[in-house]
């Protein structure tokens, strides 16, 4: 529905090519990719918690792949179950899906597990030595200069 033009912002910026390509897709994704549900938790500072209701479904019939800053999640029954039976209503979906999550640089997966039906993936942002504040000392320039003295002729 809502579309916003970044043309504006690619003319001025460098480097941010990735962030607003994510925005242009953000929105029309989000009404397409409905199954299965998911909850995203901040479980501490730097870790977080994916979990994904994926009833129905088994360890075996799960995949979990990250890829650069991309994590997928994938489901697809191993066979039909209840093929010759007649249902007279069928609320437990149990079709193939896959899931897509942008992650953040220096985020990692660090586990997952399958537990009454819902699939956690936790993760943890890692961030390098290089890339942490650090403090930088203020020296007294007064401190280290030499003083020369001229003696008087």
């Amino acid at each position: 529905m809502r579309q916003f033009d970044f043309a504006p912002l690619y003319r001025s910026t460098v480097g941010f090519d990735r962030l607003f390509s994510m925005l242009d897709t953000l929105g029309s994704n989000e009404a397409a990719q409905s199954y299965p549900p998911y909850n995203i938790e901040r479980t501490g500072e730097n870790a977080y918690r994916i979990t994904m209701a994926v009833a129905g479904f088994g360890d075996n019939e799960l995949s979990i792949e990250s890829r650069e800053n991309t994590l997928t999640v994938k489901g697809e029954k191993a066979d039909a179950e209840g093929e010759g039976a007649e249902f007279l209503y069928r609320g437990i979906a149990g079709r193939a899906f896959e899931r897509r999550f942008q992650l953040a640089d220096h985020v990692e997966v660090k586990g997952a597990s399958l537990k009454n039906g819902l699939l956690h993936i936790d993760l943890l942002r890692v961030i390098p030595e290089a890339m942490k504040p650090r403090r930088i000392e203020i020296s007294n320039a007064n401190a280290n200069a030499k003083a020369i003295e001229a003696n008087a002729a």
